[in-house]
Parts: C-alpha cells; structure tokens; sequence
C-alpha cells in the first residue's frame, strides 16, 4: 500500500511540473494586465522545439534554452499585439494557439521516422532522469518527492521565490500596481509599456519551459497534441490560485494526482471506458474551479488584477 501511494505521489509531482510552471508564468503576465490565450499553442510550440534541439544536438541545456526562446518569441507577438497595437487581447491569445497548435503538428510530421504518420513516439538521446536525494528519497511516501528530475526541483524552488518577488518585492509592487491601475502606476513613473511587454514575455519563457517538460521528461518524445489540453489547464488555475503563485501548486496537484489515479485504473484493467478516466483531471478541475470562484465571490476576496485584459495609452488619462 505504502509503494502504491508513493507510486501516486510521484506521478502527480511529474504531472504538475509543467502546470506548475505555466502557471507561475501566466500569472506574472496576468499580473501586469496582459490576458494571453495562447498558452495553449505556446506550450505545443516549446514542447515540439526543445524535442527536436535534443533529438539532432543531444544537448539537454540548449533544448531547455531553445524552449524559452520559444515561448518568449511567441509572447513577444501577442505583447506587440495587445499592447502597442491594441488589438482584443482574447482574440490575439486564440490566434496564438491556433498558430502554435497548427505550427507544432506541422514540424511534428518531421521528425523521427517515417512510421506512425511521421511522429517519434519515444526520445532518442538524452532526457531528464529523475535524480534521488540520498537518504530524504528513501523515506516512506514523501521520499517521492526528492525523486524527481532537475526540472521538477527547479519548480520547487520557482514556487516561493515567485510568491516572494509578488508580494515582497518593489519590483513586484509595481507589476501589481500596472495590473490593478495603471494610470496611477503611470503617475507614479512606471513605464506600463516596458512592464507589460517584459512580464509577458517573461510569463512566456516559463510557459516554454513548462511545454519543454512535457517531452523531455514527463513524456519524453513528441506525439501530436502532447500537451493534452494543459495550457487551458493554466488558464483556469491561474484563477484557482486567485493570481498568487503561492497556491498554484495546490491546483497543479489536484490535476497531477487525479491524472495518476486515473493511469493507475486503466492500468489495472478496470471496466471504466478509458475515455471517461481521461476525463476525469479536466472535470475535477473546472468542478473545484466553479465551486472555489462561487466562495471566493460570496466572500469578497480579492480577484482579477482591475486591468486585466485592458489595454492603456497614456493619452487616454
């Protein structure tokens, strides 16, 4: 029993990177004012380049670099469109994802051989392995959690190094006053432009990073649609955590864990249609969602940054 729970501790901890650090990232763009959609198409994109950097380089580093490069480009397109251009930010970030979507799937069909339609199912060159911290990893049940890739003990620290900058910082002080009034933030002599333009392409390397997780570690490998629907994912933990990178992981486990009970069912071979098992983290997530955003309302707390998915021009004072 002990080695099942364990088993389930680790799979979630594996399942949650990639969301855990989507998230942090979406919420430090979120933050600023900067609604992005396209987490979705950024994530395939990070996921399918840092995949094909270590198939013909075998250099994990520079697949990792390439990733938030990636993700970073992509969100440099959607901040040039919401925030000098103007555009509707929720049509700029769908066209994000549809670009990205179509782009990853079109690269995809390049790689590996010719078999299974032009997919590589399974990497070939190095991957992240789990590495184990001698003596904390062979505890009982928590030990799952010092054994895990370097990628996984990066988000570790992410988490409260994030919450930190937020909440204790100047710096973090002042994207908190662009996202929640910007005309007071703009008096105050803060450049809105710069500070959206850096936490969302700063939001986005994260996002890479968090895609590239996906096919050197969690997956290693790339199949059409490997992100599975986690950048939407992102999108509602990012209101699950009330914007506070703090309580990001807590919605990131919800996910990790219900997905490993779920390959824990098929595994055994139960009689539930594997489709409705696949179902289940999706489910679970926008339920606890409704139900935390329904709470959340009824007591008045704190919500969206005022600005959010608003664009500013000091002209319009």
């Amino acid at each position: 029993m002990i080695e099942l729970i364990t088993s389930l501790v680790a799979i979630t901890l594996r399942s949650g990177t990639s969301l855990m650090c989507a998230t942090v990232g979406e919420i430090y763009t979120e933050r600023s004012g900067i609604l992005n959609l396209g987490v979705e198409g950024t994530m395939l994109m990070s996921a399918v380049t840092s995949f094909a950097t270590v198939y013909h380089t075998g250099s994990l580093f520079l697949a990792i670099l390439v990733a938030m490069l990636v993700g970073g480009a992509m969100s440099s397109i959607h901040a040039f469109l919401s925030i000098t251009m103007r555009a509707n930010q929720v049509v700029s970030g769908l066209s994000i994802t549809l670009f990205g979507s179509g782009m990853a799937s079109f690269l995809g069909q390049r790689l590996g051989p010719e078999s299974n339609r032009g997919y590589l199912v399974g990497l070939v060159g190095p991957k992240f392995e789990p590495i184990a911290i001698p003596l904390l990893s062979d505890l009982p049940i928590i030990g799952a959690v010092f054994n895990q890739d370097v990628m996984t003990y990066i988000v570790y620290l992410l988490l409260p190094a994030g919450w930190y900058f937020l909440y204790k910082t100047s710096n973090g002080l002042n994207l908190r006053a662009v996202g929640e009034n910007p005309q007071t933030a703009d008096a105050m002599g803060i450049n809105i432009a710069r500070t959206r333009y850096l936490y969302t392409i700063l939001g986005g390397m994260l996002v890479g990073i968090g895609g590239a997780h996906l096919s050197l570690a969690y997956a290693p490998g790339w199949t059409e649609n490997i992100t599975g629907g986690r950048g939407w994912i992102v999108i509602a933990l990012v209101i699950f955590s009330m914007w506070n990178p703090a309580r990001a992981v807590w919605g990131a486990i919800l996910f990790g864990g219900i997905n490993a009970v779920q390959f824990r069912l098929q595994a055994s071979g139960t009689n539930i249609p594997a489709a409705f098992l696949n179902m289940l983290p999706y489910l679970a997530t926008v339920l606890v969602l409704v139900i935390l955003t329904w709470w959340e309302a009824l007591s008045k707390r704190v919500g969206a940054p005022s600005a959010l998915a608003k664009s500013y021009m000091r002209e319009d004072k």
